[in-house]
């Protein structure tokens, strides 16, 4: 029997799987899909199409060709041509050639080529793909999957294997030609109809849907005042905190503080009785075992871990053997793992904690019953007997305890409740005390609530000690966190396990949202394209649609249905809907305020929103170029919740100490037009102009006087190191930044630190003509955040970067800022003749030297310490490692 190759997607899974596996396989990965659908850009428009062809030609051709010619290019950006069957044009990825070259060399001498990856429709396109691309007589590729990378796992799918399921790969296909079809199409009109660099997605676009909407909810919600009333009471024993809750046989719900005060009045005197006690027992029940979704949840709230971390960290555990496979809706557990995991918990904790029969949780509807939950492998192993990182340790031994806990009995509690009577008024107090704690032996619960009542009993008298009113105001609806996005999604059948990860990750990628302390905020711009997509595509961004379609994809992969018919009748409706939405979408028009232009004195400034976000515009922009009173100026906006009032001795009334949205709420003007909460951005010192939410379809907007500063900066107004004049606050593309106040004259910036101190004067650039630059030009010798460094003369066409030479600074001391003339009086070479560098060092902030000698550093480095240089020698890097390329070429040999 010849050798057999082994192909999996990841080097560390090949490592693990290798163990199992004997001499007569070789292990090697793909690092992922091989291949994929062109890279071309989703956001070329028509004119960007007709750009390669000649003038005359385009001249001559009918509107027909024209639209001929458009779609044939749109077809080979997007790589897939939906007229013509759906034929797809695959290229291989980017810097894969290499990696598909050495897997074809390994299975020119293979008998057998066994597919290794992922059990899920992803993982089954990876084996369709490497089928495709490596060729060769299909009858010597076999399929293989794993929930577990265990040995017994391992030997038994290599026992049995399989071919490749086309059905599955079918179903990833039509989710990646869906998904192509509506960013290439829809893009361009957004393009056309919002802003420049815009792009849409067929589940993204709903997942923001969700974020804008929960966004319109806070807007709109009015933030209404209650109070609470509690008392605190000596027993004699010790302290109980109560709540007032009924006043004179009615519900005790104050809204005002002269309700309190006649609360106040009626029981600072009162004689405190217990009226009531009721004593019953109650029970907690474990939870299920994890799946995706609720892994990723339990990893937010008692690990801070984001959905990203959580996936990548956990995908590291199973690809190490320590897991089941961590993208599945299941909650089944195998029969042996649950036989072992009561073995565990019956010699560890005793009879008590092992039920009478082995726990078993319902699923949820249309859950994968073939796929196994998250749970370790071996549940005999602590994560203290791994070697793990200390991040992965911790996740797999949560992972660990909720296996566990899944296994236990529940835990079981007296609870308690007093009823405290006092002048008309009754009071409630709630106690609970654990009997047996069950599960959480092994997982104790995030939030530990339990209140340990004294002995009472009814007709006891109570001191009172403190009544404590609280002021509060309803809540609107909670942000989204990650975690409850996909909880959101899950529950909506929005995506699957094995997408939200990516769906999370792309929402934030595009702009259209953002990720503040743990929660999402819709930007202005993820408002405006979710709006005009719900009103263009109402079936593309309906949540009902969007879980039809991935139960259509569920059906495909099953083969219930074929891809191509459910893929035709999509595209169908599609495409007569962006037909219409060409010419009915709502354009992202500017909205006109009462600020004039700085630099016309003519125009009023209008709020534009771009993909960079929200700014003021001149509106003499919309005028002729050869137009007298042509302006194009722009102001940049900071956001409100970046700048505070400077305090000038009187009281601003804003609560800062307010309950989270809430506060945020009470502290914002309502719309003059619509009532909706309005956004705060900062113009200048002296002026903050408040926007409605529901901006550019509200045209409300309010310019706020007075006198405002930046958070976070103490420092004094600065003068501008070039002109003299006063330098603003500001924000731009790359965060916050003074501006001189005589732009466009002088366009003096300096950067605001994170020290919130401003930057240094920029030093000015050095041309250094006879260093020429490989790409084009010559280099400039730049000053920027990391110290001095060498920059082509042709930036931004030309992005190439060098550290300076001390050579490079003598030949130019006399223009050499005196701030760096040090680094000039250093050495030009090392002992050993080596050329010196310059170089910064990110942890100290400071300059220093150090040798090269042909790419590698030679451990000779120098530091400015009391005026002088200090130079200190360390070994050297050995030489490098044979490469993989190398070993290949010496086994063939052999």
């Amino acid at each position: 029997m010849g050798r057999s190759l082994v192909i999996v997607e990841s080097p560390a899974k090949a490592k693990t799987i290798n163990k199992y596996l004997g001499k007569d396989f070789i292990v090697k990965s793909s690092y992922g899909h091989i291949r994929d659908l062109p890279t071309g850009a989703e956001s070329e428009t028509a004119e960007d199409v007709k750009k390669p062809v000649k003038k005359a030609a385009a001249k001559k051709a009918t509107a027909t060709e024209k639209i001929v010619r458009a779609k044939a290019a749109l077809v080979r950006r997007m790589g897939v041509d939906p007229e013509h069957g759906w034929a797809a044009q695959y290229e291989i990825l980017p810097g894969k050639q290499k990696v598909l070259n050495e897997l074809k060399e390994y299975a020119a001498d293979a008998d057998t080529i066994y597919l290794a990856s992922d059990l899920d429709r992803e993982g089954e396109a990876i084996a369709w793909h490497l089928q495709e691309a490596i060729g060769g007589d299909p009858k010597r590729y076999k399929r293989v999957v794993f929930s577990e990378i265990t040995k017994t796992a391992i030997q038994a799918a290599f026992a049995n294997p399989g071919q490749v399921n086309t059905h599955r790969v079918n179903a990833q296909q039509a989710r990646r030609f869906l998904d192509r079809v509506v960013g290439f199409m829809v893009s361009p009109l957004l393009w056309a109809k919002i802003a420049r660099g815009l792009s849409a997605g067929r589940v993204q676009s709903v997942a923001v849907r969700l974020i804008v909407e929960r966004e319109h909810e806070i807007r709109a919600f009015v933030p209404e005042e209650y109070w609470e009333l509690h008392a605190d009471l000596n027993t004699g024993a010790k302290a109980i905190r109560a709540q007032v809750v009924r006043a004179d046989g009615q519900t005790f719900k104050p809204t005002r503080q002269a309700h309190i005060d006649t609360a106040l009045a009626a029981l600072k005197g009162a004689v405190y009785t217990v009226s009531n006690r009721e004593d019953k027992p109650a029970r907690s029940f474990p939870s299920a075992p994890f799946i995706t979704s609720t892994l990723q949840a339990a990893a937010s709230v008692r690990l801070g871990f984001s959905v990203k971390k959580t996936m990548t960290l956990a995908q590291r555990l199973y690809e190490a053997g320590h897991i089941t496979y961590m993208r599945t809706d299941s909650t089944n557990l195998s029969a042996d793992a649950v036989t072992a995991c009561r073995a565990l918990v019956g010699a560890q904790f005793g009879a008590r904690y092992v039920p009478e029969k082995p726990l078993v949780y319902a699923p949820k509807a249309g859950a994968q019953e073939a796929h196994e939950a998250v749970r370790p492998t071996d549940v005999e192993v602590r994560a203290d007997a791994l070697t793990l990182e200390n991040d992965e340790a911790r996740l797999y031994e949560l992972i660990w305890r909720q296996f566990v806990a899944c296994q236990m009995p529940p835990a079981e509690f007296d609870t308690t409740a007093i009823t405290i009577t006092a002048n008309r008024h009754e009071l409630s107090a709630r106690g609970r005390v654990l009997r047996f704690d069950g599960y959480q032996r092994v997982q104790p619960p995030a939030k530990q609530d339990d209140v340990v009542l004294p002995t009472m009993t009814v007709g006891d008298k109570l001191a009172l000690e403190k009544l404590d009113p609280t002021q509060h105001f309803t809540k609107p609806p909670a942000r989204f966190s990650e975690a409850m996005l996909v909880k959101e999604m899950e529950k909506r059948g929005i995506g699957r396990p094995s997408t939200y990860a990516a769906i999370i990750s792309t929402v934030q990628e595009r702009g259209y949202v953002r990720l503040t302390n743990r929660r999402f905020y819709a930007e202005k711009l993820g408002d405006i394209v979710t709006s005009r997509l719900s009103d263009a595509f109402p079936d593309l961004m309906d949540y009902g649609f969007t879980a039809g379609m991935e139960e259509r994809l569920d059906q495909i992969a099953e083969a219930k249905a074929d891809w191509k018919h459910e893929l035709d009748e999509f595209y169908v409706g599609f495409t007569a809907k962006l037909s219409a939405a060409g010419q009915a979408m709502r354009p992202n028009t500017p909205v006109t305020t009462a600020i004039i232009c700085p630099k016309c004195g003519k125009h009023p400034l209008a709020i534009r929103t771009a993909k960079t976000g929200v700014f003021l515009s001149c509106t003499g922009y919309s005028l002729d170029k050869k137009d007298p009173l042509y302006c194009n100026h722009t102001v940049n906006l900071v956001s409100g919740d970046e700048a505070e009032t400077v305090k000038t001795g009187a009281d601003t009334g804003e609560d800062e100490d307010a309950e989270g949205d809430a506060g945020a709420l009470m502290t914002k003007k309502r719309c003059p037009i619509c009532a909706t909460a309005m956004d705060a951005w900062l113009v200048d010192k002296e002026r903050k102009l408040h926007i409605c939410g529901n901006s550019p379809d509200c045209l409300g907007n309010v310019v706020e006087l007075g006198q405002f500063k930046l958070k976070g900066y103490d420092g004094p107004s600065l003068e501008c190191d070039k002109c003299g004049k006063q330098m603003q606050l500001k924000t731009g593309r790359f965060g916050k930044y003074f501006g001189c106040t005589g732009y466009p004259e002088c366009s003096n910036t300096r950067k605001l630190l994170r020290s919130g101190q401003a930057a240094p004067p920029k030093v000015p650039a050095i041309p250094m003509p006879e260093l020429k630059c490989e790409k084009g030009g010559h280099f400039v010798l730049r000053d920027g955040a990391a110290g001095i460094f060498l920059a082509s003369s042709e930036y931004p066409r030309v992005r190439e970067t060098r550290p300076p030479q001390v050579a490079d600074l003598q030949r130019h001391r006399t223009e050499v800022d005196p701030k760096y003339a040090y680094l000039a009086d250093g050495p030009a070479t090392d002992p050993a003749g080596n050329p010196v560098l310059i170089r910064f060092a990110r942890k100290t902030h400071e300059q220093y030297l150090s040798s090269d000698k042909d790419g590698e550093s030679t451990g000779w480095t120098a530091h400015f310490e009391n005026g002088k240089w200090v130079v200190k020698v360390a070994e050297a890097k050995g030489a490098a490692k044979e490469s993989d390329s190398g070993v290949r070429k010496a086994r063939s040999k052999k």
